[in-house]
């Protein structure tokens, strides 16, 4: 049984998902370490130094990478993850450019650098489930 490329694509951005998730946990990595903590803004640690991380973020970083890799099991389901999930991080854009970086409600917490980077991940993600999910419904009607 072929993987179609939907799939392909879906496991690749779960993989990567799965990346980032570890390497927010590792210490050199992810800056001052020391700072991470469990939610909110007071969590000081930066993956690569940019993007601000928690312990939660790290985990939905991981959650997402699973659900990747589960999802990419079937065409139908890898494209739902993608499309899905790029409106989840376009939400998570949005959401991240509305509130205060500095206030409760920065829970997960998120800086000027993950809201544009959910922003192009939203974006890439929603492509690349239209584009290839489109070839991958073309190929079975075929």
């Amino acid at each position: 049984m072929s993987r179609t490329p939907v799939q392909t694509a879906a496991t690749l951005v779960g993989a990567v998902f799965l990346l980032v998730g570890i390497l927010g946990f590792i210490p050199g990595v992810t800056t001052p370490y020391d700072t991470l903590q469990f939610a909110a803004h007071h969590s000081e640690a930066k993956l690569l130094g940019l993007f601000q991380v928690s312990v939660l973020h790290n985990i939905v970083h991981l959650l997402f990478g699973v659900a990747g890799f589960v999802m990419a099991r079937a065409a139908a389901s890898a494209r739902t993850f993608l499309i899905g999930g790029g409106v989840v991080y376009l939400v998570l854009w949005l959401y991240g450019l509305l509130i205060d970086h500095d206030s409760a409600a920065n829970f997960v917490p998120v800086n000027s650098a993950d809201d544009w980077l959910h922003f192009a991940l939203g974006v890439a993600m929603i492509a690349l489930g239209v584009l290839l999910g489109r070839r991958s419904r073309a190929s079975a009607r075929a």
